[in-house]
């Protein structure tokens, strides 16, 4: 990628029609464009053949596509795939392609490394290097190689969607526009610890599903493995989500990471009911999985998980415990990153 070119991938109409514009190019060369880029997914602009000659190469003076293909990957036996993507700045982040059935899910990332220092995240313990452009997330998509397989997409990969909401939020734009990717907003999942900050803005400006990191439904204790916990509590959370209506198109999910003794027993699934209670969502249970540097922290039983989620179920708050994916590649997100910089790191 020529740092010194403009990218065009990430721009919406009003941005390609001011490209166009100063360019000396007819108006309707911004919906030529995007065509190209969002539908075609084209990877120069010299493929751009319904353009002149004339107007590709003043396009290639200045602009490029912006896309770049993964640097590495790693295959899992249950076909789940970890992409490593450099980004326009030069770091690296993580995506993580997961076919199901008919289904094939890309959950993707936001910022290079992450300020919330979440005690069972790796992505945390990286620090935070910057956040990534619209460029960056729609890459992930774009330079797929099984991009035309894809159904949905997650914002659950490296950093806090919340924390770099305006790119977000021009992702999940152009990814539902009719002149972009056309996805319904229901093929779209947010997930965030629940920045104050973000969180309205995020419920009044898209129609996306969202998905809150909730992990333990006592303050004090979120608060040991959650810093962000202490800045905005899970309780004002909730308070807040049940001002809205999820009872039609969009879904409020709730993750939750079982840690074995301490934040499995019947008290806690008992104050998640509480907590959630008038409030229509759903509780995905997500079996943990060790990372280097957490021995603190173990995975429940799955009888225990099969216990929990039975009382959750049946005091009315739907639960699913997730199936893993990838565990044999580390697909959660931070290893293989975090693994490239220490190597780039020692040749220096």
């Amino acid at each position: 990628m020529n740092e010194s070119k403009r990218p065009l991938l990430g721009m919406n109409m009003e941005q390609l029609k001011e490209v166009v514009a100063g360019l000396g190019m007819p108006a309707f060369t911004a919906k030529q464009i995007a065509e190209w880029i969002y539908v075609k997914k084209v990877r120069s602009i010299d493929e751009m053949t319904s353009i002149s000659l004339k107007n590709r190469e003043k396009l290639n003076g200045i602009y490029q596509i912006g896309c770049s293909e993964p640097v590495s990957c790693q295959r899992s036996v249950d076909g789940t795939v970890k992409y490593l993507y450099t980004t326009l700045a030069g770091g690296f982040i993580e995506t993580v392609y997961i076919p199901d059935g008919d289904r094939a899910t890309l959950c993707v990332s936001s910022q290079v490394g992450c300020k919330m220092n979440c005690r069972f995240c790796m992505t945390g313990k990286q620090g935070f290097s910057g956040n990534l452009s619209v460029t960056d997330i729609l890459n992930q998509l774009y330079s797929l190689p099984e991009k035309d397989n894809l159904t949905n997409v997650v914002f659950m990969g490296q950093g806090e969607p919340f924390d770099n909401l305006d790119e977000v939020l021009k992702a999940t734009h152009l990814l539902t526009v009719p002149y972009g990717y056309g996805w319904s907003p229901k093929r779209i999942t947010v997930s965030s610890v629940g920045l104050k900050k973000g969180l309205k803005r995020f419920l009044d400006e898209s129609d996306c599903h969202l998905a809150i990191s909730l992990h333990n439904p006592f303050p004090q204790q979120r608060a040991q493995i959650m810093p962000a916990e202490k800045a905005y509590s899970i309780r004002e959370i909730v308070d807040l989500l049940k001002t809205y209506d999820f009872t039609h198109q969009r879904r409020l999910s709730f993750e939750y990471i079982v840690f074995h003794g301490v934040n499995d027993s019947m008290e806690h699934a008992r104050e998640l009911v509480s907590l959630l209670r008038g409030l229509e969502c759903r509780i995905n249970l997500i079996r943990f999985h060790k990372i280097p540097g957490v021995d603190e922290l173990d995975g429940a039983p799955e009888d225990v998980m099969v216990r929990f989620r039975d009382y959750l179920t049946k005091h009315g708050v739907f639960t699913t415990i997730r199936a893993s994916r990838g565990e044999d590649i580390f697909a959660a997100c931070g290893l293989l990153s975090t693994a490239k910089q220490q190597e780039l790191e020692n040749k220096q």
